[in-house]
């Protein structure tokens, strides 16, 4: 069977660092850091006090306050980052045939805020339990995918392709290699993909607080997460969306679609391991980037960026950083790297889809987006390697690879090349 061709028509982001696609990749250029003191709670109690923060986002600019209600802030992220990318495919909604379309969404942890609130709500109260008959739909962490599939109207083949992935922080990066999948398996024409989060509320910055794996540099925020730096001390929170059409390379050329590369190649692997920390010689890591080139007949020496992982956690940077080395010998010395969580900070489920459309960005741009905070290097780290320190590069991108991992064990990878 010959596989299909898969391309990138449309793109869509809100991030802690610009709300449009246009936003977000010159702020990301530029090595603007999205984080800030949370605004939401009072974080007085609190370890950390600051994450990365979407910015003037307001629902009643993109739902009617009847429609807000139902919907989790997770899922008004991914309706509206999916509104972008749709927009920016020019893809004719009226006029394609919706069973041949689907919705993939990832998300790690979904409705938390909406289970704060009611939780908190009957905790409160006098005991009757007066639940939201909404609670349960908007906390699901697939209902981002069913509301846009109905938005949109797309009913998928038989393979069942509207649905959420759950697999932690590498949640989207799985939805984009399932939505490639299905396509060059013929089974579809086209997917809206990707991922959302919004986690940033006393349950989620308590509970990553008390894994210690959170920064606390409340003095500096802008500076806290530093992905190699010698002196991290855990990653920063992030929130928002990122979404992508993936189409079938024909069907995009016959409607006449601009596209901006193709998707090459997509990895998965589990480490087997440990429930939070990634296993110290990285070798999920590896093989979830062996795994991706072997899929897309991709060669090492082919390849020119990988954004990375890079959490800015003490052990996650070292072990993908060992991974690497592994995999690309002496072409690693040739690789631009960059972990641009150091400026969105980590978006949990929905950071593989937006780093995705950075490495997407770099091809289209030939510009590297740097990795900032970059002050000591780490000593485990050879300073050989081109880690796109606090700057961004100029670069010809024919190969980028994105690199996912989620607590669990969960790895995933996927390749972008520039379209021939």
């Amino acid at each position: 069977m010959e596989l299909k061709r898969v391309v990138v028509t449309g793109l869509g982001a809100i991030t802690p660092i610009g709300n449009t696609v246009e936003e977000f990749w010159t702020n990301l250029i530029n090595g603007v850091s999205g984080a800030a003191p949370i605004t939401r709670f009072d974080t007085t109690k609190f370890k950390t006090k600051f994450a990365c923060e979407v910015k003037g986002f307001n629902a009643a600019d993109f739902f009617e306050r009847k429609e807000a209600r139902k919907l989790d802030l997770f899922a008004q992220y991914a309706l509206v980052a999916a509104e972008q990318a749709i927009q920016d495919s020019s893809l004719d909604i009226e006029s394609f045939d919706k069973d041949l379309g689907g919705v993939i969404w990832g998300a790690g942890i979904g409705g938390i805020i909406t289970f704060l609130e009611e939780t908190r709500s009957y905790i409160e109260g006098d005991g009757t339990p007066r639940f939201s008959p909404f609670f349960i739909p908007k906390m699901i962490s697939d209902i981002a995918a069913g509301h846009i599939s109905m938005k949109y109207g797309f009913t998928g083949p038989n393979y069942g392709p509207n649905y959420g992935t759950v697999s932690a922080c590498a949640s989207s990066t799985h939805a984009i290699a399932d939505a490639y999948n299905l396509i060059r398996l013929g089974k579809a024409k086209v997917f809206v993909t990707g991922g959302s989060e919004a986690a940033i509320n006393e349950a989620g910055l308590g509970g990553f607080s008390s894994l210690q794996a959170i920064s606390t540099r409340n003095d500096d925020p802008q500076t806290a997460s530093r992905p190699f730096d010698a002196d991290r001390d855990g990653f920063v929170m992030g929130e928002g969306g990122g979404a992508l059409i993936l189409e079938e390379y024909e069907h995009a050329v016959a409607r006449g679609a601009t596209i901006y590369c193709e998707v090459a190649g997509a990895g998965m692997s589990a480490d087997a391991y440990h429930l939070t920390a990634p296993h110290p010689e990285g070798l999920g890591a590896k093989k979830v980037m062996l795994n991706t080139l072997d899929d897309g007949n991709i060669k090492p020496e082919e390849v020119d960026y990988i954004n990375v992982h890079g959490t800015s956690t003490p052990l996650g940077d070292v072990s993908e950083i060992k991974a690497i080395e592994d995999v690309f010998g002496e072409h690693a010395y040739k690789l631009n790297i960059s972990a641009t969580k150091s400026m969105t900070g980590h978006l949990l489920g929905a950071a593989g889809v937006v780093e995705s459309i950075a490495s997407i960005l770099a091809i289209k741009n030939g510009v590297i987006p740097p990795t900032i905070n970059q002050f000591n290097l780490d000593e485990r780290i050879d300073t050989k390697l081109n880690l796109t320190p606090n700057k961004a590069q100029n670069r010809e991108v024919k190969v980028a690879i994105s690199n996912t991992f989620g607590f669990g064990g969960h790895n995933a990878s996927v390749a972008f090349k520039a379209i021939e």
